[in-house]
């Protein structure tokens, strides 16, 4: 095969690990998320249940996305992260968790195929200087029949996670020599229902 011509890390992070959240793990990972809340400056309400999507680890860390809509109908999202137990009765430890909030919801954007957050978890340092953001991204398609979705860099698929309970989380390279992600839903057999970019058209993020 000739070699590659974009050098980037592809399908860094583990796949998901654990079920969604539930029980007293669920209960320990919602304290450590609601705390970075109350860091929050602005009112935003009084936050209701947390949603969680599937988990992903890389570095060293797990990472578990969430959201929360607020009782004055804004949205909180947010990452709580953690050293996984890799040893037999070991349990994870050096919890951390970031928040913030957006008033973009999907009720209030008809247009949305999907409905993404992302944040920046870490970095990669490629060729000639060029630094990659690896990005964390977690949402739900707002079309029906997904079962699959993927990040792609410059129309290279860099990561891909299948859907669990019309949830996905992706942990990819973006912002990487000019190229910036997409995020596309497929149907199971392939066939692709909407594509998004993290980007919109004046060039901020959506969320």
């Amino acid at each position: 095969m000739p070699p590659e011509e974009r050098f980037v890390p592809r399908f860094a992070a583990e796949p998901p690990q654990e079920l969604l959240p539930y029980g007293r793990w669920a209960d320990r990972l919602r304290e450590e998320f609601l705390a970075a809340c109350l860091t929050i400056e602005d009112e935003v309400g009084e936050p209701g249940d947390v949603v969680w999507y599937p988990d992903r680890t890389w570095g060293g860390r797990t990472y578990v996305p969430a959201t929360c809509r607020t009782s004055t109908g804004l949205e909180l999202y947010g990452v709580v992260s953690f050293a996984p137990a890799v040893e037999e009765g070991q349990e994870p430890d050096h919890f951390a968790a970031t928040a913030d909030w957006t008033e973009e919801t999907a009720e209030n954007n008809p247009d949305w195929k999907i409905d993404v957050c992302d944040e920046v978890v870490g970095g990669w340092r490629g060729e000639q200087g060029n630094v990659a953001a690896m990005t964390l991204v977690w949402g739900t398609p707002v079309v029906d029949r997904a079962a699959i979705a993927s990040a792609e860099l410059a129309g290279l698929t860099v990561d891909q996670c299948v859907l669990v309970e019309n949830r996905f989380t992706l942990l990819a390279p973006d912002d990487y020599r000019g190229d910036t992600l997409d995020i596309a839903v497929f149907t199971g057999g392939g066939n692709e229902l909407a594509r998004e970019s993290l980007y919109s058209d004046d060039g901020e993020d959506d969320e």
